[in-house]
């Protein structure tokens, strides 16, 4: 490419960052595809080599990251977080901001070692349930759920990628690895800062959005207009036919929920049974689908059917059905898929009811619906297929794992192994990647996880996402778009003190956050910033610190964080729930961050 020869690396570097920005937030591809994208047209455009390209796969915050992922998942496996469940409920009594002083301390203090998508994932259902017993609404619990694990996960690099993505660019940088508590000094106290926060405002500024004591599931999705019985007369089509030959599902956007014949219940697999005259279906569809399929296949309506959410809950009348919420994480191969598509009932062997995303409640054309992360569809299948899709780590059922799939004798074990690997990185021993692959190697060979679960344990689109995003910092360093950039920002910071400069690359990282990512905005802001830093003779540490802090804290929106997507729709909030409970607390820490690493690293 001749061509580009005569094009300033540094055109050509914005170009492929704005074109990226842009991608990001436009949601085009997946964003781990989009990073990996990144990589590949900046190895055709000549900005990083080959090698350079694909650097971010071998990179040591790369392999840290991928190693807290299986530790975190030898700590979910036995049972480790569940023994805190009874800590929860004895301390945290009824009131609102005594509930979430107690939570946010236990979470917040998981969080500082394990990975806190990992923790939401476990106290989810646990807080769910506790709400109920409580009569307190979980809408009042689970936003501040997940503020607690992102604020607890600064107290450490261990925490979150973004710290250990950030230990990995300032070695890249020329400057060493963080340590463990590298900046617990400031994690510590703006942690406690966010949690007093949290406790008294929470209670105040997040609606009751789900009622105390939460409503059962059939009304709180609204199904009463939408499940209904209908009869099998004898001149109608059906007759004789399977509901597989019939295609009723298909064509009308149907799901027989059960059958009742002669008083005898016939719960799904249901495709096979022949239905005869008299044969009730109980069906889940919208009222126009049940008049189309009335006049074409001659069944008819029964009027005098009553909704029961008791009878519908509980188990169809039936011991062996139930139904239940399941959430749909980030790493789930059903993420941009239909139902349809999925054969998600034949799959699973269950019935999607409705589907909930944040507050947009959906109950027709549901085969037809594409998948997102945190979506909650509301289930109704076997058991058995309840227990099949608690093991599976793409999704998670909204109710308390039973403690017999969990590994609970290895408990002290796998907290023994995780307590090992801190103490022998905090004592400089070994860094923290080789005593973190270390601790994957003993999780296996102790029996705390299988070997074929360390794959499934690992986030792949956090790892894909890394690694195309690292060889972005290396063109921009390459071509010096990161110093024609930071001398940009001094022309505009030229009369600021270094406290207020701090105050500009928080306040920036932290949107940056809420469009792209943590790890993006990390990649992008901390080789600017520690230039900023260097070329005025300030300390670049605490520019990294303060760009560190701000790509995690994200608070404004359901979409900045993981976490805070996965309580969006349990919690049943409105977007504009986040900004409120969220900017005050941005603004506050905004304003503080900066102070106390001055204050505390005496820079």
């Amino acid at each position: 490419m001749d061509f580009l020869s005569n094009i300033s690396p540094i055109f050509l570097t914005i170009t492929v960052l704005v074109v990226a920005l842009i991608a990001f937030i436009a949601e085009w591809l997946p964003v781990d595809l989009t990073s990996l994208s990144v990589a590949v047209v900046l190895m055709l455009l000549g900005l990083v080599s080959p090698d350079e390209g694909i650097s971010g796969f071998g990179n040591s915050a790369t392999i840290t990251v991928m190693a807290m992922f299986i530790l975190s998942a030898g700590i979910t496996k036995t049972g480790v977080l569940n023994i805190v469940r009874d800590w929860l409920i004895k301390w945290g009594g009824y009131n609102p901001t005594r509930q979430i002083l107690v939570m946010g301390g236990i979470v917040g203090s998981i969080s500082a070692f394990i990975n806190n998508t990992a923790v939401v994932a476990i106290f989810l259902p646990i807080v769910e349930q506790w709400s109920k017993q409580t009569k307190v609404s979980v809408s009042k619990l689970l936003i501040p759920l997940s503020y607690a694990t992102v604020l607890g996960g600064m107290i450490t690099v261990l925490g979150t990628s973004t710290n250990i993505l950030a230990s990995g660019i300032a070695v890249q940088l020329g400057y060493e690895e963080f340590s463990i508590f590298q900046f617990t000094q400031l994690g510590l106290p703006t942690f406690l800062i966010g949690l007093i926060y949290l406790a008294f405002a929470c209670p105040k500024l997040l609606p009751a959005r789900k009622p105390p004591g939460g409503e059962s599931l059939s009304e709180d999705y609204e199904l009463k207009e939408y499940v209904s019985e209908m009869i099998i007369p004898p001149k109608s089509s059906l007759i004789g036919q399977t509901l597989r030959s019939s295609e009723i599902q298909r064509k009308f956007d149907l799901d027989v929920l059960e059958i009742i014949r002669n008083d005898e219940h016939f719960p799904p697999p249901l495709a096979d049974k022949v239905l005869a005259v008299g044969d009730i279906l109980l069906v889940r569809g919208s009222r126009s689908n049940l008049l189309n399929i009335k006049d074409e296949k001659g069944v008819e309506i029964l009027a005098d059917f009553k909704f029961n959410s008791e009878t519908l809950e509980k188990e169809y009348r039936n011991q062996e059905e139930k139904i239940a919420e399941v959430l749909i994480l980030s790493n789930s191969r059903l993420i941009g898929s239909t139902l349809k598509d999925l054969r998600f009932r034949q799959r699973y062997n269950g019935t999607i009811l409705a589907i909930r995303r944040g507050q947009e409640l959906i109950r027709e054309r549901l085969g037809k619906i594409t998948l997102k992360f945190g979506d909650l569809l509301l289930i109704q299948a076997p058991k058995e297929s309840f227990i099949g899709l608690q093991t599976t780590r793409e999704l998670l059922v909204l109710e308390e794992k039973n403690r017999e799939n969990l590994r609970q004798d290895k408990s002290f074990i796998a907290l023994a192994i995780i307590v090992v690997v801190i103490i022998i990185s905090a004592l400089d021993i070994l860094p923290i990647l080789t005593a973190s692959l270390i601790g994957v190697i003993l999780m296996v060979i102790t029996g705390c996880l299988k070997p074929g679960e360390i794959y499934g344990a690992v986030r792949w689109d956090i790892i894909f996402l890394l690694a195309g995003l690292i060889p972005l910092g290396v063109a921009m360093d390459n071509s010096g778009t990161n110093q024609w950039l930071a001398d940009k920002l001094l022309a505009v910071t030229d009369n600021l003190s270094q406290y207020w400069i701090l105050v500009l690359f928080y306040f920036a990282t932290s949107l940056l956050t809420e469009v792209l990512s943590n790890n993006a905005a990390v990649v992008l802001m901390i080789p600017i910033a520690v230039k900023v830093a260097e070329t005025i003779s300030l300390d670049p540490l605490s520019f990294m610190y303060v760009v560190t802090f701000a790509a995690s804290n994200s608070y404004l929106a359901p979409i900045g964080y993981q976490t805070n997507t996965m309580v969006y729709a349990p919690g049943g909030y409105k977007f504009l729930d986040y900004t409120r409970v969220g900017f005050p607390l941005t603004i506050a820490l905004t304003l503080i961050t900066p102070l106390l690493i001055m204050k505390i690293y005496g820079v």
